[in-house]
């Protein structure tokens, strides 16, 4: 099968590509690198086997020419290109907004004119402010001021899932989009303020853990290979076709607590530092105090649900930046 992943150079881009070559398909990969790296890719590019199987374009899905040559190739369309991070959406909310938005409607508009089916990302933030658990996909939706620029991401996430239901409800569009719960694993960077990987980080260093707010949020992670498996799966199902699954693991713990163990787990002599949102992002942040997946869903369409233990998501983050 040829598939093309927008955003394959990204962190659970790249695990998605490496997944998809192991099972003997051929993989076209687009990316700009505004997030993502060929560091998460060129080890791909150099096994042998792979050649003439995967394809690399450094390139922004907003090209039309070159989406319509790639679509047109493929059999499948795995959209995960996106704007990444909270970071990045406060410091860049227009650009962010452009690439949700824009990107998501270049994909489903190439994708209908060749009827490819396609898998559309979203994210848990589409939830908004909810405080019960487990959050299910026909959940209401409850989001901040727009003065809040936090919740643009979640509001664009959220137009990327309508447009994408309406291409399938008007024009038979075959669609898929999974709802991601903090994935985490191997090759994530805290560049972009992904949580684990800054604590481990700042672990390792004997640094400071400094922690936003005052720790008592608390989140689910999921380990990106079962994401991944998720991702296939839920590709594979007629069933999915015009559906919204969560994705997501099944731990919930809170923000302090995450980084009293990765302290442990790291034998680290780092401190707690609690640093009020205000400080750490400005004005126009407001966080989600809860957010845990129910998934029964995902498994009664595929048979499978993530299953990995935060220890064991910790002990592979932990390795791997030791390594690296």
């Amino acid at each position: 099968m040829r598939i093309l992943i927008t955003g394959g150079a990204g962190f659970i881009g790249s695990h998605l590509a490496e997944n998809c070559l192991k099972n003997g398909d051929e993989v076209y990969v687009i990316d700009d690198l505004s997030t993502g790296s060929m560091d998460n890719i060129r080890f791909l590019q150099k096994v042998p086997e792979y050649k003439d199987r995967f394809f690399v374009h450094i390139n922004t899905i907003l090209n039309n020419d070159l989406m319509l040559e790639l679509t047109g190739i493929c059999d499948v369309v795995y959209h995960l290109a996106a704007a990444v991070g909270v970071q990045t959406i406060l410091e860049k909310p227009l650009e962010s907004i452009v690439t949700n938005i824009q990107g998501t409607e270049k994909v489903l508009e190439m994708c209908n004119k060749f009827k490819k089916r396609v898998l559309i990302a979203s994210t848990s933030e589409v939830y908004g402010k909810h405080m019960h658990a487990p959050l299910v996909e026909t959940d209401n939706i409850i989001y901040g001021p727009s003065s809040k620029f936090r919740w643009s991401y979640a509001a664009s996430k959220l137009m990327d899932e309508f447009t994408a239901l309406a291409y399938h409800r008007t024009k038979h569009l075959k669609v898929v989009i999974t709802r991601l719960f903090n994935t985490v694993g191997p090759r994530q960077t805290g560049a972009y303020g992904m949580v684990i990987p800054r604590f481990v980080e700042q672990a390792l260093k004997n640094e400071p853990i400094t922690v936003f707010g005052d720790g008592t949020q608390t989140r689910t992670f999921t380990y990106v290979k079962d994401a991944v498996t998720a991702l296939i799966k839920l590709m594979g199902s007629n069933q999915a076709t015009g559906e919204v699954f969560n994705v997501g693991g099944i731990e919930e713990i809170s923000i302090l607590d995450l980084a009293k163990r990765i302290i442990e787990m790291t034998g680290s002599s780092s401190t707690i530092e609690l640093i009020p949102y205000e400080k750490a992002f400005g004005k126009d942040f407001e966080d989600m105090q809860r957010r845990v997946p129910g998934v029964g869903k995902l498994e009664s369409v595929t048979g499978f649900s993530p299953d990995k233990s935060l220890s064991f998501i910790l002990s592979e983050v932990i390795g791997y930046i030791k390594n690296k």
